[in-house]
């Protein structure tokens, strides 16, 4: 009979305190078991395709002046690339990794353009980790316009949290190169930060606890924090949020053709990695880096801080630093460099997502994929391999 009372008092209580806790936090939960489910295999693409449909977001408002890229008729793509001494068929390539778009542009005109698994020019795909140069971007706009006094200050200046904390004096710069030293691990401690703030912990108070595990510019060690902390040094100090900053500084000056959204977490833009933009609009933001930040006459960016941007020459940002498979491509601010001599630079994120740049064919490409398979060894290495020959073949044709 006691077991029975202590089973029916034990139901009892647990019934209450789910109930509480739905009371409390049944909306994040909600949000949680969506987002999770979200990313089930079989949903990424429609997920990359709909988020602003699934998850919280903020909108950034395309201007009225929109500019327009030329079209062409797709040309035939290179047919094979090499990786590793092995060939690789182009169109085989682009169905195991699930691409689901792919836009390549040579100086201002479509060469090739083509949507699958059910996209169009109008979807907004996920950006993922693509978001992060798009944060970079803004950043440099901030310094420029002294809101931000220099990428040396320390993030402590900025952000009240980590006063008085061991990461107080980590200099701004160190973050934008993934060289902060933030005793954090990308692979083991995201799951629980996501779930903290998701529940209500405002991010930068459970970063501050996080402490040191080497001095800044030691080690490059990618850690998607250290771009939540670039977002909030933005909003801080420019007194707008991220979304309503970029439509102000950035999305109406570039002639974006449809608006922008920007994933919320606990109601705060999510700086790691939530816009979701169109295509041909991702495209639009690559064109401002190809041209040093020249937006048809107008300095949007610094050149400079472009330059900046894509400089890889510190050992830790060098491709291969730390003999580190996750460091095979080099680091700039916010920014992936891979080795070679055509000053090439990309944004990339988890599944797949790819803007790559080619200043010296003067030859954007982006791709977009739903690929769970995105970890596998030499992942990304072969892509730029990919990204090369499609480039070499359109600058051959033209």
């Amino acid at each position: 009979m006691k077991k029975k009372k202590w089973i029916a008092i034990a139901a009892g209580m647990i019934i209450v305190l789910t109930g509480v806790v739905w009371i409390g936090f049944g909306k994040k939960i909600k949000t949680l078991y969506i987002s999770l489910n979200s990313f089930k295999n079989e949903n990424l693409a429609h997920t990359f395709q709909h988020t602003p449909e699934i998850q919280p977001t903020k909108k950034i408002s395309s201007g009225t002046d929109t500019f327009q890229f030329l079209k062409e008729d797709n040309v035939a793509l290179a047919d094979e690339f090499y990786f590793e001494g092995t060939m690789y068929s182009t169109e085989n390539f682009m169905e195991d990794t699930k691409t689901s778009a792919m836009l390549v542009i040579k100086d201002d005109v479509i060469k090739y353009e083509n949507y699958f698994l059910g996209g169009d020019e109008s979807t907004l795909f996920s950006s993922n980790s693509m978001g992060k140069s798009f944060v970079s971007a803004l950043m440099g706009i901030a310094v420029a316009e002294g809101s931000v006094a220099s990428i040396d200050d320390p993030i402590g200046k900025y952000i009240p949290e980590f006063r008085n904390t061991e990461l107080e004096n980590i200099p701004i710069k160190a973050c934008l190169q993934m060289a902060s030293g933030i005793d954090f691990n990308e692979d083991t401690d995201m799951s629980s930060f996501s779930m903290r703030t998701l529940l209500g912990t405002p991010a930068m108070k459970v970063i501050a606890k996080y402490g040191v595990q080497e001095e800044p510019y030691t080690y490059r060690r990618y850690l998607s924090i250290n771009t939540e902390i670039l977002g909030r040094i933005i909003t801080n100090a420019t007194g707008s949020s991220l979304a309503e900053y970029m439509e102000q500084k950035l999305w109406r000056k570039i002639g974006a053709a449809h608006d922008a959204y920007w994933t919320l977490s606990n109601g705060t833009e999510l700086a790691m990695g939530g816009l979701s933009v169109s295509l041909r609009d991702y495209a639009r933001f690559a064109r401002l880096y190809l041209n040093g930040g020249n937006w048809n006459g107008e300095q949007i960016l610094e050149k400079d801080w472009v330059r900046d941007s894509m400089n890889a020459s510190a050992e830790y940002s060098k491709p291969g630093a730390n003999n580190d498979a996750y460091n095979a491509i080099g680091y700039g601010y916010q920014w992936w460099v891979p080795a070679g001599d055509e000053y090439e630079f990309m944004a990339i994120g988890v599944y797949g997502q790819w803007i790559y740049v080619n200043p010296t064919k003067r030859v954007i490409i982006v791709k977009t994929s739903a690929d769970p398979d995105f970890m596998e060894k030499g992942y990304e290495l072969k892509h730029v391999e990919f990204f090369r020959s499609v480039a070499n073949s359109v600058a051959t044709l033209s």
